[in-house]
């Protein structure tokens, strides 16, 4: 048993992270379904550890899919914390990188560049965003292989101090294990993030806009749900993301409306946003027009 594992707290202590992943993902049941189950494993086993009984440390590595602005990164700072708080990870602590920070470009680079990653994680979670781009078979010069090797021995041989969690578009990462059959199979936990309805969408904007302390009237409400209908259909909609991005701009035009009178605003003003602050969006301009093909406004 490890030292982290001894001198973990009570393992009531996750359903605090639990509930607080709850408050922070609208939606997504079937992930948080998932990292519930995952949950409830690791606080069996540390039970059983606890009682003497034969209980072999799970493969942990996990992969993570679905479309940006899903979900993915919050969920692997949970997972983090979890696996903290249950001794399974020294750190409660996330190491974001993509493949510009793991693969070199020349000769004996990318071994340097994945091992000073590799320790900046250990201890805690390594999340690899986009991580097919390691993979770049119609270049044979490339050496995102040597990367993929360098974690694959990771992997496997240092399992008891780094967790990594693959994630990307589903099949991208589909294609990429079936090309990478050893990163596939040291990969036990595989949870795809659906995408969100105009519905849900709309419920992540009031989380955002509470937690920021504004309000939308009830022409800004109609004109917003408006907004996502529009929004939803144009290129590089990135979810929650996108509506996260949609709220700063609908913040910048009522703080543009309001500067002009800012000696005059009473705390009402400076928390209510308008509908005119949302209608402005570039995303209302004529649906044949050149924004079709992207863009936010």
């Amino acid at each position: 048993m490890s030292a982290a594992v001894a001198d973990a707290p009570p393992a009531r202590d996750i359903e605090g992270v639990l509930g607080q992943l709850d408050a922070d993902l609208v939606a997504l049941e079937p992930v948080k379904t998932r990292i519930r189950e995952i949950a409830a494993l690791l606080v069996i086993d540390r039970l059983r550890r606890e009682q003497g009984l034969a209980c072999a440390r799970p493969s942990l590595h996990m992969s993570f899919t679905g479309n940006p602005g899903t979900g993915k990164t919050t969920v692997a700072l949970r997972m983090a914390e979890i696996l903290h708080r249950l001794g399974y990870i020294e750190k409660p602590k996330v190491v974001s990188v993509t493949r510009d920070d793991l693969v070199g470009q020349y000769v004996g680079h990318t071994a340097p560049k994945t091992r000073e990653v590799l320790k900046r994680a250990r201890g805690g979670v390594l999340f690899i965003d986009e991580a097919y781009y390691l993979y770049r078979p119609e270049n044979e010069r490339d050496y995102g292989q040597e990367a993929i090797e360098i974690l694959l021995q990771v992997m496997e041989a240092e399992r008891d101090d780094l967790v990594v969690v693959l994630a990307g578009y589903r099949d991208r990462m589909e294609t990429f294990f079936a090309s990478n059959p050893g990163m596939g199979s040291r990969v036990a936990h595989h949870i795809h993030f659906p995408d969100f309805d105009v519905r849900e969408l709309i419920a992540i904007a009031d989380l955002m806009l509470d937690q920021q302390g504004y309000e939308l009237t009830a022409d800004a409400r109609e004109a917003f749900g408006a907004y996502v209908e529009r929004r939803v259909r144009r290129a590089r909609f990135a979810h929650g993301r996108s509506i996260r991005n949609a709220i700063e701009r609908a913040r910048m035009r009522q703080a543009s409306r309001l500067y002009d009178r800012r000696e005059a605003l009473e705390r009402r003003d400076l928390v209510t946003i308008e509908a005119v602050d949302i209608l402005a969006s570039s995303v209302f301009a004529d649906e044949d027009g050149a924004l079709q093909s992207g863009g936010e406004g």
